[in-house]
C-alpha cells in the first residue's frame, strides 16, 4: 500500500471556487484514496511550508519550557473547554491496552475570551500563530469535506452543514501541536510507543509532519511507514466519517514508533482534528440504519474517556 499524492491546486486556498470538471476529477481521486487506503497526501493545498514551520517553532518553544510553567495551561484546567491546553508525557493512551504515549501535546480547542494562553517572552506569539494556523486549517478542511461529499454524489453541503461552528465551543475541532522528546530505549516500558496504535475520532484529520515516524495499517493488517513530504498535508478519514458514510470511506489505524536505538532526535507534528458540531446528529448518509444516530459531541466524549480514562 502506498499513500497516494493528489494535487489540490484546483481548489486550494487561493481559489474562490473550483471549475466543475476539475472538481469532479479531484473528487474521484479523493474517493479512490479514502475508500481504498484511508489516507492521502495533498500537495498545493494553499498552506505553505513556511506557515507550518512557523507554527512548529512556536510550539517547540512552549514545550521546551520548564514543566511548572506548562502546568499552568494543563488540559482540563479551563472550565469553558476541558479539552483545551497542555497534555503531559504519558497522560494519554491512544491505545488503551498499552502504557501512556511518549509525547506531549498542546490542544488549541477554544477561543473563548476567558481562555488563558502562553504569553511569556519565549512564547509571546503563541496565540497569534496558532489562531492563524487553526483558521487556515479550518478553511482547507471545509474544502476537503465539500469535495468528499461530491465524491459520494451527495449534496455538496451535507458535511459542511454539520461543521458550521468550528472555532467555537459548540464544536470539538482541535489543533494539536505534538512534541516527541528524545528517548532512552532502556527507560521505555514494554509495548510503549511515541503514539499508540489508534484510529482518529471525528470527520477527517489534517496532519503536518516534521519528520518520519508515522506508520499506517494496510487492509492486510501490516503497518507500513509513510514518508514525510515537505509542502504537503496528510489527510485521513476518521471513525465518525466512516460511520457516517456506512463504511464507504475507511478510517485506518496508525501509530508513531519509537526512534531507532541510539537516535536522540525529536519529532514534531501538527494535527488538525475536524469534528462535527456538538449537536449535529450523525446518521448514515446512504439512508441505511447500519449505525445508530449519534451526536458529534456525545461521540467525542465517549472517545476521550477511552484515551484519558479518569485523568
Amino acid at each position: 500500500m502506498i499513500v497516494p499524492v493528489v494535487d489540490f491546486s484546483a481548489y486550494n486556498l487561493s481559489k474562490r471556487d473550483a471549475d466543475g470538471e476539475e472538481l469532479q476529477s479531484l473528487s474521484e481521486e479523493l474517493k479512490a484514496a479514502f475508500s481504498q487506503v484511508g489516507f492521502v497526501f495533498l500537495k498545493n493545498s494553499g498552506i505553505s511550508q513556511e506557515e507550518v514551520e512557523r507554527a512548529m517553532e512556536s510550539s517547540k518553544r512552549f514545550f521546551l519550557q520548564p514543566e511548572e510553567l506548562k502546568k499552568r495551561f494543563s488540559r482540563k484546567s479551563f472550565p469553558n473547554n476541558p479539552n483545551h491546553g497542555w497534555v503531559s508525557m504519558e497522560t494519554e493512551r491512544l491505545n488503551p491496552s498499552q502504557p501512556g504515549d511518549l509525547k506531549e501535546a498542546f490542544n488549541v480547542a477554544s477561543f473563548h475570551p476567558d481562555i488563558k494562553w502562553p504569553s511569556s517572552d519565549a512564547v509571546r506569539d503563541f496565540r497569534e500563530i496558532h489562531t492563524a494556523f487553526f483558521q487556515r486549517c479550518q478553511e482547507l478542511s471545509l474544502r476537503v469535506l465539500r469535495v468528499m461529499a461530491q465524491s459520494l454524489s451527495l449534496d455538496p453541503a451535507v458535511f459542511l452543514n454539520a461543521h458550521q461552528f468550528i472555532g467555537t465551543d459548540e464544536n470539538g475541532t482541535t489543533l494539536r501541536s505534538l512534541y516527541y522528546p528524545p528517548l532512552k530505549s532502556e527507560t521505555v516500558n514494554e509495548g510503549q510507543l511515541r503514539c499508540g496504535e489508534h484510529s482518529d475520532y471525528g470527520s477527517i484529520t489534517l496532519l503536518f509532519q516534521g519528520s518520519e515516524g508515522l506508520q499506517v495499517c494496510t487492509r492486510a493488517g501490516e503497518f507500513i511507514s509513510t514518508p514525510s513530504i515537505p509542502g504537503t498535508v496528510l489527510v485521513n478519514v476518521a471513525d465518525l466519517m466512516q460511520r457516517w458514510t456506512s463504511d464507504q470511506l475507511l478510517s485506518v489505524r496508525h501509530r508513531v514508533l519509537l526512534p531507532p536505538v541510539g537516535d536522540s532526535s525529536t519529532r514534531q507534528s501538527l494535527a488538525y482534528f475536524v469534528q462535527p458540531d456538538n449537536e449535529a446528529l450523525i446518521t448514515c448518509c446512504d439512508g441505511s440504519n447500519k449505525y445508530p444516530p449519534v451526536t458529534g459531541g456525545d461521540y467525542l466524549l465517549q472517545r476521550f474517556s477511552e484515551s484519558y480514562g479518569k485523568n
